[in-house]
């Protein structure tokens, strides 16, 4: 079992920087990838950064590249977003997942999210 705390985020004017947190509870975060998602008001879920278990590679949606950063500490567990350079349509909840598979079996874990909101 795996909980996730998202720490972060706010009220940001256009142009602005933020970085989110998410803390994991539990010994077994190296071996979790970790993505961060957001949801705005009346849309689908958007899959915004990820991040493999030993932080080699990430991942990011054409809407953010260049903008923000993934990261991780394995020896804190926690993940991080970077985000700069925000604009008005970032404004969203954000939250962490932790995804890993064994064999059939996938383990995904959420964390309880954290607005973002992107206004002057």
């Amino acid at each position: 079992q795996v909980q996730l705390v998202e720490s972060g985020g706010g009220l940001v004017e256009p142009g602005g920087s933020l970085t989110l947190s998410c803390a994991a509870s539990g010994s077994s975060f190296s071996t979790f990838a970790m993505n961060w998602y957001r949801q705005a008001p009346g849309k689908g879920r958007e899959l915004v950064a990820g991040i493999t278990s030993d932080g080699g590679h990430t991942n990011y949606s054409d809407s953010v590249k260049g903008r923000f950063t993934i990261s991780r500490d394995n020896a804190n567990n926690t993940a991080y977003l970077q985000m700069n350079n925000l604009r008005s349509e970032d404004t969203a909840v954000y939250s962490c997942n932790a995804k890993r598979r064994r064999g059939r079996v996938v383990d995904t874990y959420w964390g309880q999210g954290t607005q973002v909101t992107v206004s002057s």
